[in-house]
């Protein structure tokens, strides 16, 4: 999977949405509630490390067993320590690739089991932009 672009986080920015005090079921319709309990600021729950988190977005269908998706935008922080498994951003050979990290096998591991692992060997251009905390997908469909 191949990022795109890549955009700063804006540190500081605020945008407080409702949250509602009530679970919306996935199953049957309930009757909604005019209550809200309060209102979320999105950067409290995605954003640990305003100064070193970025977005990207993501093409291809290398990810897909992760939950990433084509068009998906993807919260990277490089103030994380990359652990093995960690899904991750990096430059490999001058290009920025979305893989699963695998330190143990010096290896890049694609979600999805029609792409094969990639091999970091030595004297690889290899390295870790930072890791993948969150992904952001648009269920609307838009025209391009």
């Amino acid at each position: 999977m191949k990022a795109v672009r890549l955009f700063r986080h804006a540190g500081g920015t605020t945008f407080r949405a409702p949250l509602f005090i009530w679970q919306v079921p996935a199953g049957f319709p309930s009757p909604a509630d005019d209550y809200m309990d309060k209102r979320l600021d999105l950067n409290e729950h995605f954003i640990r490390h305003p100064e070193a988190t970025f977005y990207c977005r993501v093409s291809g269908q290398s990810m897909t067993g992760a939950g990433i998706f084509d068009s998906d935008i993807l919260i990277v922080d490089r103030a994380v320590h990359p652990a093995q498994g960690d899904v991750i951003l990096a430059v490999l050979d001058g290009d920025l690739t979305c893989k699963i990290l695998d330190r143990r096998n010096r290896r890049l591991l694609s979600a999805n089991d029609g792409y094969p692992p990639i091999p970091v060997r030595e004297g690889t251009d290899f390295q870790i932009e930072g890791v993948v905390i969150h992904s952001i997908r648009s269920h609307r469909v838009r025209s391009r």
